[in-house]
């Protein structure tokens, strides 16, 4: 655990989901405001949102939910990178969010992937959060998960036993204070800080790189600004308005630091070599059947397949077995181009 900005004004907090809208609905839940459209079930890329909950300023990170199956490893590998970025030096809580009326086989299984994902002792800085339609009376609540619903018990035992309900209603604010102050009671427990690892302390040491390459580009723009400045204003106007400059600059390098840095490049640069060389794999594979000429053609069109897909094999070799039995007398070169040539559907 990194107990670096010890008291800090801002808690950073990364909501995670395994399936469906219940991570987003957490998210318009505590910045109380609809950042995402009602019943959206996932998102491609990662994402960071700035609030307040209860008095509190927060920053809240989405990335897509812990299942996603319609990205490929190689961007789901990417994302993770980037809400990494986004959290940096990590996040205060972790909070799990669940539908309290829908727990799935994989949503048991979220505590393991986890673990992998962000750090063996991740899980101590997690809370779980329960997706309601409504307010529910603590009575009926505790019935429900201690008694009732041996999943929904085991799933939150998982977790150290912290959970705490929201509403599906973002407008609902009730519970607001209520969930500020088992945040806060969840960091001050494990000394007031944040949680590292080493992949968060990576993408800070990368972040903190792009922002310096970054302002270095930006110098002769923002000596040119205070220049102008100096024109316009004097003693303590003057240092107002550099510093709110700098500040407005600064957020805006920082901002694109966590979004684009050399550790996400590498990420998908790593994809796309990964899709050349499938690519290569295919052309080979359908060259026997075309000949030479089929194998180079296959190679390219396959090395720009497997990278605009992020460079996984499986979605290569999927689409091979989608189409590796033509009908008879069918040009392969048409099934292939079309395959993955084809306009987008609507």
């Amino acid at each position: 655990m990194d107990k670096r900005k010890k008291g800090s004004t801002e808690l950073r907090l990364m909501v995670v989901g395994s399936s469906g809208p219940s991570q987003f609905q957490l998210t318009n839940a505590i910045l109380g405001r609809e950042e995402f459209p009602k019943d959206i079930a996932s998102i491609s890329g990662s994402m960071k949102n700035s609030g307040e909950l209860a008095g509190r300023r927060v920053a809240v990170v989405n990335g897509p939910s812990i299942y996603e199956k319609d990205i490929s490893q190689a961007k789901r590998k990417m994302e993770l990178r980037r809400s990494k970025c986004l959290c940096i030096p990590g996040p205060h809580a972790f909070l799990v969010a669940f539908d309290i009326e829908n727990i799935s086989p994989n949503d048991i299984k979220t505590p393991r992937l986890m673990k992998e994902r962000f750090g063996c002792h991740c899980l101590r800085h997690c809370m779980v959060l329960l997706a309601t339609e409504g307010h529910l009376e603590d009575a009926v609540l505790e019935d429900k998960v201690l008694k009732t619903n041996w999943h929904l018990k085991e799933l939150i035992q998982k977790y150290g036993g912290r959970f705490h309900t929201f509403s599906k209603n973002w407008r609902d604010r009730s519970r607001d204070q209520a969930l500020l102050q088992k945040i806060e009671w969840l960091v001050a427990s494990l000394g007031g800080g944040c949680f590292s690892s080493r992949t968060f302390q990576t993408a800070e040491d990368y972040v903190k790189k792009e922002e310096k390459k970054l302002r270095k580009q930006r110098a002769a723009e923002i000596e040119k600004a205070w220049n102008e400045m100096e024109k316009q204003y004097i003693a303590e106007e003057l240092y107002h308005q550099k510093d709110a400059y700098t500040t407005s600059v600064g957020a805006e390098i920082r901002a694109k630091a966590e979004m684009d840095n050399e550790w996400l490049r590498t990420s998908l640069a790593r994809g796309l070599g990964t899709g050349f060389i499938v690519g290569a794999v295919l052309g080979a594979l359908v060259g026997s059947i075309e000949g030479p000429g089929g194998m180079v053609l296959y190679g390219i069109i396959g090395g720009a397949v497997g990278g605009s897909a992020g460079g996984t094999a499986q979605v290569a070799i999927k689409h091979m077995e989608d189409r590796v039995a033509p009908p008879a007398r069918l040009n392969f070169n048409s099934i292939f181009i079309n395959r993955f040539f084809a306009a987008p559907r609507p």
